[in-house]
């Protein structure tokens, strides 16, 4: 292969390994802080008027992380459902992987973040939601694309509009709601409790989204014109989160306030509803990713490479820092003793960020040989990490 159609070929599609890697990284952050920093606790949203401007934004900086690991999913369906030789189904596939996803969260990751079996709390979180969404996927892709594409704008932008809908607990309307749209426990007594921490409905407006956007990767498509389309898309989506947050009109709960300095205030507008995402937090966190994707194609350094290699074995790289970060947690509090509760924690902010810095290249090698495997590989199960 030639150093141009090399380039090219990355510049197509490596450049979503190469963000999936980065918002991977970004994770890193945050995770590190649930594993040293969890003696500051942060709500969600956040309270802006008093937390740490460098907490504040360190967990900022985290929220674009699950929305374009989720688009990215759909996107990279896509691209699996349309490959260089004509098309294939990916019913089969996202529904499978879908249910490994689902039960990973159910086993492995959720031993990973309380080091217990059977933990206290059997916690749904973002694999879990990511699976549901691939097996939703695996139904609604057969839509043409531009249904699709509205039913992901409809979903996440009328979302908002079912916010007041309640129902008896213990009602099948009760489940209902706490999985697709209102975070809460769907078993809350007992020797495990089961809470639902990542609500579905709005994720599968993402991994839609995310689908619909696949064939701007496709073969043949102006690698300028996909660039001019993402940075309108992108840009778009920034303008209308101004002027929807700005004027405190639709798509948060939580309203801006000014504070009591200029940084304060502007905390207080990019303070958004993760849990679940609400429209001004995906205009934020998706309008900055395909901005990035836009800006990432024409980019190919050392960074760039080593976030492809993190983002080319997303599940491996994911299943790796938990159980790393689990070891970590355990030996900082058997080797230097539980300062906060029942754990060892650090101080400061900056000490998060030196020890995810820290971790980077331990987790780089093994990604690569995992990596450089599944490339290499002939084995089905391999696909599914």
């Amino acid at each position: 292969m030639t150093s141009t159609s090399s380039a090219t070929l990355r510049a197509r599609i490596a450049v979503i390994d190469v963000l999936r890697g980065l918002v991977m990284l970004i994770m890193l952050f945050d995770h590190v802080r649930e594993t040293v920093f969890l003696h500051h606790q942060v709500s969600d949203p956040m309270d802006a008027a008093s937390v740490d401007p460098a907490l504040f934004f360190t967990r900022l900086a985290a929220h674009v992380c699950a929305p374009m690991f989720v688009f990215l999913t759909g996107l990279s369906a896509w691209l699996y459902a349309h490959p260089a030789a004509g098309s294939r189904s990916a019913s089969g596939f996202l529904f499978k992987r879908g249910l490994l996803l689902v039960l990973l969260e159910l086993v492995f990751v959720n031993f990973a973040w309380s080091g217990a079996f059977p933990p206290a709390v059997l916690y749904l979180q973002v694999i879990w939601v990511i699976g549901l969404a691939m097996m939703a996927l695996a139904v609604l892709h057969r839509l043409p694309l531009k249904v699709l594409a509205l039913l992901g704008v409809a979903i996440i932008a009328g979302q908002h509009l079912l916010t007041g809908l309640r129902a008896e607990e213990g009602s099948f309307a009760y489940y209902l709601l706490t999985v697709l749209l209102q975070r809460g426990y769907l078993v809350a007594d007992g020797v495990m409790k089961i809470k639902v921490s990542y609500p579905l409905l709005p994720w599968i407006g993402v991994i839609v989204l995310g689908y619909a956007a696949g064939p701007l990767y496709a073969r043949g498509r102006s690698a300028e014109g996909r660039r001019r389309l993402l940075l309108a898309l992108g840009g778009g989506s920034l303008l209308l989160l101004g002027l929807l947050r700005g004027l405190n009109i639709y798509g948060e709960t939580l309203p801006w306030v000014a504070g009591d300095t200029a940084l304060r205030t502007a905390m207080s507008v990019l303070n958004f509803t993760k849990y679940p995402p609400s429209l001004d937090f995906l205009l934020f966190t998706l309008g900055l990713g395909l901005l990035g994707l836009a800006w990432l194609e024409s980019v190919d350094n050392w960074f760039t490479r080593a976030c492809a290699t993190f983002g080319g074995a997303p599940m491996f790289y994911y299943l790796l820092h938990l159980y790393l970060l689990l070891a970590i947690g355990l030996a900082l509090t058997a080797v230097l003793g539980a300062n906060h509760g029942a754990r060892y924690g650090v101080e400061h902010v900056w000490q998060v960020w030196l020890i995810a810095l820290a971790l980077m290249p331990l987790l780089y090698f093994p990604c690569r040989a995992f990596a450089h495997y599944k490339r290499t590989s002939q084995r089905a199960w391999v696909r599914y990490f």
